[in-house]
């Protein structure tokens, strides 16, 4: 779900421009999953531009403001959801903490650093959504402690049905401040990807897991 649809806009043009996402329709990416994919997207990125990052901070807290103003904890996915929600929790007074991958090995083996106690109020903040699986390791975390997980953030999200379908097995609600949709509008106005290319686009955005197919 996008609320601001000007600030969608806004900010898949940043992304494009400074090649925090790239397309690539005719030399295919490989992800981790094993999947080719015509686009890639770094939102790490988006650490080394001060105001980028800022604009970010700002419309994650603002959806929090209006959407879930009595939440009790902004958390972060590791890695590259910390520092948003490091900011976010810092511009609205709250506490903060970030969730593992996996338990650690060592010390006091915690998989939740900062805490978020049995029914706490938690928001997750996340720079992307592929298929959904990391953040839904992180929300089973959360869950798994009693914690209340009001919704999912994301800077980005590829909409996938299968991430969809993730996200409603664990009755969690996902907000993006601008997706694959929106995106791959703003590429065509800018002249970034040809008529052909809108062809790959959408036939690996059908079928991800086996394009391009044989």
């Amino acid at each position: 779900m996008i609320i601001d649809t000007a600030f969608a806009r806004e900010l898949a043009s940043d992304l494009l421009e400074i090649n925090a996402v790239i397309l690539r329709p005719n030399e295919p990416f490989t992800w981790a999953s094993g999947w080719n994919s015509p686009i890639y997207c770094d939102n790490r990125l988006t650490l080394h531009h001060p105001q980028i990052r800022k604009k970010i901070a700002a419309n994650f807290a603002a959806i929090i403001k209006s959407e879930f103003p009595d939440v009790d904890v902004i958390t972060g996915t590791a890695t590259a959801g910390i520092p948003h929600a490091a900011w976010v929790a810092g511009s609205l007074d709250k506490p903060m903490a970030y969730v593992r991958a996996k338990p650690k090995t060592y010390g006091m083996g915690n998989q939740i650093e900062g805490g978020v106690a049995k029914g706490e109020s938690t928001v997750v903040i996340e720079d992307l959504v592929s298929t959904g699986g990391s953040a839904i390791s992180v929300i089973n975390a959360l869950q798994f402690v009693g914690a209340d997980v009001r919704a999912l953030i994301s800077i980005f999200n590829y909409g996938f049905d299968k991430a969809a379908e993730n996200f409603e097995k664990v009755n969690v609600p996902v907000f993006n401040l601008t997706d694959y949709n929106t995106l791959i509008e703003v590429a065509v106005e800018k002249g970034l990807v040809t008529s052909d290319d809108l062809e790959h686009l959408s036939s690996w955005r059908a079928n991800p897991d086996i394009w391009p197919g044989d």
